[in-house]
């Protein structure tokens, strides 16, 4: 069991409950995720950032939930993917696109699923790519841009899957019926 502390507002090192105020006021609550994360201000603020910034990407909606989705998965995000189907979910991301990320299956649309291939890819070789891989991204329509952007959202990623492995952060209440657990 974790002995991370789920922060408050009043339980927060100082220069932490700004932030806070930032997570209340983007989602209307603060996510365990962002109470966990309190503990070190900057490692909360990084991420509020960079949460910012992925969704100031080229991608569309759809993109940058298989962005986020595959990285979740692959990283077997118990507290990740549940919060991410719910986003996609206010995103209004096709409901069967969502399942095929979190059950882990080939996508039904194939430029959705070149890019999941590419950002496995880059996650799981550390961002060495072979030609093939890359030049299928190309085929599909996708630029450079989007490849660095990957890199972008899956800094941001790394941060909270492997904050939520540490922790073993609680699923937020609103995400529970969305939970999920590695195949």
């Amino acid at each position: 069991m974790s002995d991370f502390t789920l922060h408050t507002k009043e339980t927060a090192p100082e220069a932490a409950k700004p932030l806070i105020d930032n997570s209340v006021s983007a989602f209307g609550m603060l996510p365990n995720l962002h109470a966990v994360m309190a503990e070190a201000p900057t490692l909360l603020e990084g991420y509020q950032v960079l949460h910012k910034l992925a969704q100031e990407t080229s991608f569309n909606a759809e993109e940058l939930t298989v962005v986020w989705q595959a990285i979740n998965v692959e990283h077997a995000c118990h507290y990740c993917v549940p919060a991410h189907t719910g986003i996609a979910k206010s995103m209004k991301v096709r409901d069967d696109l969502i399942e095929e990320l979190r059950n882990d299956e080939a996508l039904s649309d194939s430029k959705l699923n070149t890019l999941k291939d590419t950002v496995l890819a880059v996650t799981r070789g550390r961002g060495n790519v072979d030609s093939a891989q890359l030049d299928a991204f190309y085929t599909a329509g996708y630029k450079h841009q989007q490849l660095l952007e990957i890199i972008l959202i899956l800094a941001q990623k790394v941060m909270s899957n492997y904050t939520n492995h540490l922790a073993e952060t609680p699923v937020d209440e609103p995400f529970k019926q969305f939970e999920w657990s590695p195949k």
